[in-house]
């Protein structure tokens, strides 16, 4: 799952002087100012550029696909009077929560 927004890299790197940034592998590099060579943009940066923004729009659409999936599991358990809904919603939950784990450690 992609973290950051590229809007949030592009003006990172505009304010900084990194240019020609690219996505490889969900790690982000760019050419710092003056270098000849593409290097990884530093994870403090990534952190503190997510810290400062929040959610990008693809985790807030899992986000709110996780919640309504747990809210019909709860309405259909209760209507057809199984614990199924409720299995097949935690397990999206857990495979949910596990996808927006931070790659970068």
């Amino acid at each position: 799952m992609n973290h950051y927004s590229a809007q949030w890299i592009e003006d990172w790197c505009t304010a900084n002087g990194w240019t020609d940034w690219f996505l490889e592998r969900s790690r982000y590099w760019a050419f710092p100012p003056n270098a000849v060579m593409p290097v990884p943009i530093p994870t403090q940066v990534l952190r503190a550029i997510k810290a400062e923004r929040g959610l990008c729009y693809e985790e807030r659409v899992w986000c709110w696909a996780t919640v309504l999936s747990a809210s019909l599991a709860v309405l259909f358990t209760y209507v057809l009077s199984s614990p199924m809904p409720l299995i097949a919603a935690f397990a999206f939950c857990a495979v949910t929560v596990a996808r927006m784990e931070d790659d970068e450690a």
